[in-house]
């Protein structure tokens, strides 16, 4: 997945190796050669699911949340429209246990630790994954290897072999008001240095209309207070010193001054609320490769983060909030490869928090956090048999300025995976694997007026998945299928209680056991040289129940926000005149909070959509063209509880590359 080198020529007369431990493809005198997406899913020891740049345009992904609907056992918290919040969770853990890193260095969040997917768009996306359990690429930070499960999304890489600019230029217009201009500039300056910048920019009204049921009767509306605009810009940087030497560097910013749209409950659409977020970080990664069969990982970030709450309809503004954050992270990696067997990786990561607010009743007391995540993996490969074991030390300093701050947390944490070939000819693949991590308190949990608490313990949990992978290709027909059974055990879960009527704490009290099952399919048939059918799908089934005290009533009960059945399907016709896609996900009905009260029950839904494309070429240069149709047969759903989702909505957009 890390090219390199920025330049790719023929292979004649070269010589390229192939790493068998480490999953990665080394490039030897100029060659760059890569495993494709389907071959890494199935042979890996963890489930894996990945979707490129073409399978985004073929299968009519739309965004982030869309490509998320397309993987297994992820369940997305989305508050509606363009400018929504948007957080994921995965087999039942929570938001909090997903991991995600940009471009190979993990996002973060030390107030509330969810990561605001939102904020990213497709358009300068190559390639998302999600690993669930360890990677096989075991060069790694510890970071990354510190979460049940991680969604690393990967941008747009470098030109490969010539010197002139390269341009993409891109216009989305869609319903509700949305405009979206995106802008993209590369070039390699000589033969050792390449740079890009990217500038993007959306504005939405968000002013979807909906329909509300309501003891018996159905009343119309629109959406209110559901601006969205928001803009961000990067500037990237590769520098090769040669050929197994590699330096790259990012400079992003984001900014968003978004409306919050309010609850739709008892006929009541009324919300003034307000944030404004603001991220800025810079990130530097140094990578030598195998010197005497020695490889070197070194990687630094600086990240800024602002955000601005406000509320006018609270008098004398009680609710209005600003926090800043800021992080300080460094990790360095070594791997060392003495044979073609075996790999080993030491990783050692250390990172600074902090956090303040204007006001001292919610988050006064300015705490701050290190943390050094230490990991030592040993990957063994042979024949058909593929292991990997790694033990992960990890250490939380906590203190506060101002105030009583939280225990400092120490914890050593295995995991274990591995894949077998069962058949010497065939692409068929048993795998099983073992994760053991935990999670510290975020400072929201810890800090938070009338809410955290300091004594707070990490969570703890515990992963088993048990799978089966198939592959083959023969006669322009190509298949692919996955299925993984899986036990999750969450231990001393954070959950929030009343202490009195107005005064909630966070306590360790809680217990969540998850059983469930995961399918995924893919077909691809050529019909002829310019026509192919794609057929994806996936299903997921979870049974996450509270297990804390089985005197409560709430005992076996299913967490809240957790569907017991999802799914998606697609079907793209790929043509020499208007490529289709038609696609569709759903989840079944869930609840709304952990007591399963009367009327909390959220109903399920089935999404449909359809996608007409076709790209135009004239030389060098690309003209594509793209049609949406968003919710085809005007669903009403919702995936929070009274955050209505648009109803049926068109997109269009047109791409320049040159």
């Amino acid at each position: 997945m890390i090219l390199l080198c920025l330049l790719s020529m023929t292979a004649s007369g070269q010589s390229v190796r192939r790493d068998t431990v480490t999953d990665r493809t080394h490039q030897l005198r100029e060659v760059t050669v890569t495993e494709s997406r389907r071959q890494q899913e199935v042979t890996s020891t963890a489930p894996l699911h990945i979707i490129n740049r073409e399978q985004m345009l073929s299968l009519g992904v739309t965004d982030v949340a869309d490509a998320l609907h397309r993987i297994p056992g992820v369940t997305l918290r989305d508050y509606g429209g363009a400018g929504g919040l948007k957080t994921v969770s995965v087999r039942g853990f929570g938001a909090k246990h997903t991991g995600v890193s940009y471009d190979g260095v993990m996002l973060s969040d030390c107030q509330s630790g969810e990561i605001d997917l939102s904020r990213y768009s497709l358009d300068n996306v190559d390639q998302l994954s999600l690993v669930i359990g360890d990677n096989d690429d075991i060069f790694i930070p510890a970071r990354n290897a510190s979460v049940p499960a991680i969604l690393s999304i990967q941008t747009i890489g470098m030109p490969s072999a010539d010197k002139h600019p390269h341009l993409t230029a891109q216009l989305k217009m869609g319903s509700f008001g949305y405009v979206s201009p995106f802008l993209r500039y590369e070039q390699n300056v000589n033969d050792r240095l390449a740079i890009s910048a990217v500038g993007e920019y959306v504005y939405a009204e968000n002013d979807y209309p909906y329909e509300l049921k309501t003891n018996g009767t159905t009343v119309s509306d629109r959406r209110t207070n559901s601006r969205m605009n928001s803009g961000h810009g990067e500037l990237n940087f590769v520098w090769c010193a040669d050929t197994f030497n590699r330096l790259s560097g990012k400079i992003y910013y984001y900014d968003n001054d978004r409306q919050l749209p309010g609850v739709v409950h008892y006929y009541s659409n009324l919300s003034k609320e307000s944030l404004r977020d603001r991220n800025f970080f810079g990130q530097l990664m140094y990578q030598t490769y195998h010197h005497k069969g020695w490889s070197l990982k070194w990687l630094a970030k600086f990240n800024w983060n602002a955000s601005v709450y406000k509320n006018p309809l609270i008098p004398n503004n009680n609710y209005d909030a600003s926090y800043w954050q800021r992080e300080g992270y460094t990790s360095a990696a070594v791997l060392y490869t003495p044979s073609e067997q075996w790999a080993f990786d030491y990783s050692a990561d250390y990172s600074f928090n902090n956090l303040s607010s204007a006001e001292v009743r919610t988050i006064g007391v300015r705490p701050y956090r290190h943390t050094i995540l230490q990991s030592a993996t040993a990957k063994y490969r042979s024949g058909r048999l593929t292991a990997l074991a790694r033990l992960l030390y990890s250490l939380y300093l906590n203190d506060a300025k101002d105030g009583e701050s939280s225990h400092n947390m120490r914890r050593l944490s295995p995991s274990l995976s591995l894949s077998y070939q069962l058949v010497e000819d065939e692409q068929l693949f048993l795998r099983a694997s073992y994760k053991n991590i935990f999670r510290a308190p975020t400072f929201n949990e810890s800090y938070y007026f009338h809410y955290g608490s300091t004594d707070l313990l990490p969570e703890s949990t515990d992963q088993l998945n048990v799978g089966m992978t198939w592959k083959m290709q023969m006669d322009g027909l190509g298949l692919q299928l996955t299925a993984d059974g899986y036990y999750n055990h969450v231990k001393d879960m954070i959950v929030a209680v009343p202490y009195n009527m107005f005064i909630w704490t966070c306590v360790n009290v809680g217990k969540v056991r998850v059983l469930g099952a995961e399918l995924t399919g893919f077909a691809s048939y050529r019909l002829s040289d310019r026509h192919t059918l794609n057929l994806s799908g996936n299903y997921s089934y979870q049974q996450a129940e509270n297990r804390t005290n089985p005197s409560s009533p709430n005992y076996g009960h299913q967490i809240a926000y957790i569907p017991k059945h999802t799914g998606s399907l697609a079907i793209g016709w790929e043509n020499p005149w208007v490529s289709l896609s038609l696609h569709g996900s759903g989840i079944s009905s869930r609840w709304a909070d952990n007591n399963h009260a009367e009327g909390m029950k959220v109903k399920g839904y089935w999404d449909t959509g359809l996608t007409a494309y076709h790209t135009f070429c004239w030389g060098r240069q690309q003209l594509e063209a793209r049609f949406d149709v968003k919710n085809l047969f005007d669903t009403q759903y919702e995936i929070v509880q009274f955050y209505p989702m648009p109803g049926r909505s068109w997109q269009l957009s047109v791409k320049y590359q040159i």
